[in-house]
C-alpha cells in the first residue's frame, strides 16, 4: 500500500527514515520538511544531507521542502502519516502545532522533557502528547538504530509503540522492508523509558571505556544499567518484558558499545579530560543523554527508585565528580543482592 508521508525535521534520524520510506517497495511518496527554507532548497538541489548523512544520495521519491510554521498544520493534514523528527526539547511545540490534525503522528525523539517556564520537567514523549495534543492518534518509533546504517539500508529492527493499533499498523506499512523490520508494542511507557535511560547509561559506558577499565567493567555496567532502567520502568507502569526487547536491552547494547553512538562519545571525551561544554561542542550533534540525565534522576527520586549509575552520570555532568571519582563512587557501594 502506497502512502503519502511527511517527515518533519531534517536531522540525521529524520532524514534516514525519509530515505528508507522513499525507497520502499510500496512506492511511498515522502516529503522531508525543515523550517529553514534555505536548507530545504539546498537539500533538494544537492539530493543529499551533507551535514548529517554525507555521501548518501536521496531516492527520487524523496522531496525536500519548507513551509511557514504558521501553515504547517494545514500542510501536514494532506498526508496519511506524519513523522516528527525533532529533538525532545522541540516536541511539545511541534505537537501543539499539530494538535488538530486527523492523521497518525509518530515521534522519533528519545528522552525525558527538561521542562521550561510553566511546564514541569520529567515528561516522557507520550505524556507530552497527552498534555499538548490529547486528541492525536499518536505513537513512537524507537529501537536500536544508528541513522547512518538505516540510510545505508543495513539490517535494522525497530519498534512501533502505541496503544492505538491503527498507529502501529501504519508505521509497519510505512517502514517495514527487507532491510528494516518493524515490530509492534503497546507498552509505550516501557519503550520510552528504555529510549531515554539508555542514553544516560551510554555516557557511563563511554566513560568506562575511555578510562580503559576493561571489558569486565563494561559488561557489569551495561547489566546493572539494565536493572536501573527496568526498575524505573516498572515504577512508571511498564511491562518487564519490554526491557528484554529491542527498545530496552537492544537499544542499550547498541548505544553503550557502538562507535556511532553520540552519548558514548560524550563519555569518552569526558574521560579524556574535556569538560562538558567542550565535549558537546566537539560532537556537533545532539546527545540526548546530556539533557535527559537530570530529568531521569529527578523522576526516579520522586518514585523512590534507586539509580546509582544515572546519579553518577549526573554528578559527572554537573562537575561535582571527576571521571575517576564517579567510577570510584559506583565501585565503592556496599554489597547487596543482585536483584536489589
Amino acid at each position: 500500500m502506497s502512502l503519502k508521508i511527511a517527515v518533519i525535521g531534517a536531522g540525521a534520524w529524520g532524514t534516514a527514515l525519509a530515505i528508507s520510506a522513499s525507497r520502499h517497495a510500496s512506492a511511498h511518496s515522502v516529503d522531508l520538511w525543515t523550517r529553514d527554507a534555505g536548507a530545504a532548497k539546498e537539500l533538494q538541489s544537492h539530493r543529499c544531507n551533507q551535514r548529517y548523512l554525507p555521501g548518501i544520495e536521496f531516492p527520487a521519491a524523496l522531496n525536500c521542502l519548507s513551509t511557514p510554521l504558521s501553515e504547517l498544520a494545514a500542510w501536514a493534514s494532506q498526508y496519511e502519516l506524519i513523522v516528527v523528527g525533532t529533538p525532545m526539547a522541540a516536541l511539545r511545540d511541534m505537537l501543539l502545532t499539530l494538535k488538530d490534525v486527523q492523521v497518525p503522528v509518530a515521534w522519533l525523539c528519545k528522552g525525558f522533557e527538561a521542562g521550561s517556564q510553566g511546564v514541569e520537567s520529567g515528561a516522557m514523549p507520550h505524556e507530552v502528547c497527552q498534555q499538548a495534543a490529547p486528541h492525536l492518534k499518536a505513537g513512537a518509533l524507537s529501537g536500536p538504530s544508528f541513522a547512518m546504517e538505516v540510510a545505508l539500508a543495513k539490517p535494522t529492527a525497530l519498534v512501533a509503540a502505541s496503544g492505538d493499533v491503527r498507529v502501529q499498523q501504519i508505521l509497519v506499512d510505512a517502514f517495514h522492508s527487507p532491510s528494516l523490520r518493524v515490530y509492534v508494542n503497546d507498552d509505550i511507557v516501557g519503550v520510552e523509558v528504555g529510549g531515554a535511560v539508555k542514553n544516560v547509561l551510554a555516557i557511563a559506558t563511554g566513560l568506562c571505556d575511555g578510562l580503559n577499565l576493561g571489558l569486565n567493567a563494561r559488561a557489569a555496567l551495561i547489566t546493572r544499567g539494565l536493572s536501573e532502567m527496568t526498575r524505573l520502568g516498572l515504577a512508571l507502569g511498564a511491562k518487564t518484558e519490554t526491557f528484554m526487547g529491542l527498545s530496552g536491552l537492544g537499544d542499550l547494547v547498541l548505544t553503550a558499545t557502538g562507535d556511532l553512538s553520540r552519548n558514548r562519545k560524550v563519555g569518552l571525551m569526558l574521560a579524556q579530560g574535556m569538560d562538558l561544554q567542550q565535549a558537546v561542542q566537539s560532537l556537533g550533534h545532539v546527545a540526548e543523554g546530556v539533557y535527559s540525565a537530570r530529568t531521569v534522576v529527578k523522576r526516579a527520586q520522586a518514585l523512590g527508585v534507586d539509580m546509582p549509575i544515572a546519579q553518577g552520570v549526573l554528578a559527572l555532568l554537573d562537575g561535582q565528580l571527576k571521571p575517576a571519582e564517579a567510577v570510584a563512587a559506583l565501585m565503592g557501594r556496599g554489597a547487596k543482592g543482585e536483584a536489589d
